[in-house]
């Protein structure tokens, strides 16, 4: 079996070569070099060398660590420092194959997106000053945002030309340069002819410009200011929960499933190339039915 000192030396060879070629933190090589120590500690248990392992190694290592109930992302992590050290090995002319090539990595939960309740939404739908032309833009653009599920860019890029309000649809196109048709719905419909009739001319007293809700000097608004602004109100409307660019999206998602619809049309609606996509909705109105019935159900 290796000499410890040698594989010590192996490790910490390529932990500088982390710092010096490609600027790894000091917090990711005592990770890496942790996960390293501990398979090179596994790899002594079973009598083998750390640069003479085979992919069964690597996998029987990963299986003790799934029975021990390691978590799927701190052993990702693990197998991450595996590949990095044993492709440096490869090069290094340390070893003839790579154990780690053919092993895959483990399935990592996808984190659930973050959304507001309908109390939430509805107050911070209310939060922007109408009586003033730039908190009726926002209220629109809010409305809006929430009635049809866009994506912040779709939203600020949105021009007048997209806008049916006789049939009460957006023309938007999304990901992909993919163009498709979201009803915005009755509210949404009426805050909208609203604010192109009255409202918009005052933004844009020579017209100069086909964007529907414009910032600056008649230019689209970025997707930083607008985020700043969602921000703003919902400090207004006092939502202390974290928000991010989507979290009006995922709102518009999840309460169409809360009530009742169809996942595929979520998809279309949310302009979802994949299925796979618009599932993760479905676990967070689990979730959200679950916390419900913790909170109210005599026995929850």
């Amino acid at each position: 079996m290796q000499d410890l000192q040698q594989q010590e030396a192996y490790i910490a060879r390529w932990l500088d070569m982390l710092w010096a070629e490609r600027g790894a933190s000091e917090h990711t090589r005592a990770a890496y070099g942790r996960d390293l120590r501990t398979f090179a500690g596994f790899c002594a248990a079973v009598g083998i060398g750390l640069l003479a392992v085979g992919r069964e190694h690597v996998q029987r290592f990963l299986a003790d660590r799934h029975r021990e109930g390691i978590s799927a992302r701190s052993t990702a992590r693990a197998l991450a420092a595996l590949r990095g050290f044993y492709q440096y090995c490869l090069r290094q002319g340390l070893i003839q194959e790579d154990p780690v090539a053919l092993v895959e990595n483990p399935r990592l939960p996808k984190p659930l997106p973050k959304s507001l309740s309908e109390a939430d939404v509805e107050a911070l739908l209310e939060a922007p000053d109408v009586e003033t032309e730039l908190g009726m833009r926002d209220r629109t653009m809010l409305e809006l945002l929430y009635a049809c599920g866009l994506r912040v860019t779709e939203l600020v890029d949105l021009r007048v030309s997209q806008v049916n309000l006789r049939q009460g649809v957006v023309r938007v196109t999304g990901k992909g340069r993919k163009e498709r048709l979201v009803p915005m719905g009755e509210t949404a419909q009426s805050w909208l002819q609203g604010y192109l009739s009255e409202t918009r001319p005052l933004l844009l007293p020579l017209g100069q410009s086909d964007v529907c809700f414009p910032g600056r000097a008649g230019q689209s608004m970025t997707r930083q200011a607008f985020w700043y602004r969602i921000k703003h109100w919902a400090k207004v409307a006092g939502i202390e929960k974290p928000l991010s660019p989507h979290t009006l999206r995922h709102a518009f998602a999840t309460h169409l499933l809360n009530h009742g619809a169809d996942l595929r049309v979520v998809q279309l609606l949310l302009g979802h190339t994949d299925l796979s996509t618009t599932q993760i909705y479905t676990q967070v109105a689990k979730a959200r039915l679950k916390s419900l019935h913790r909170e109210h159900h005599p026995r929850g």
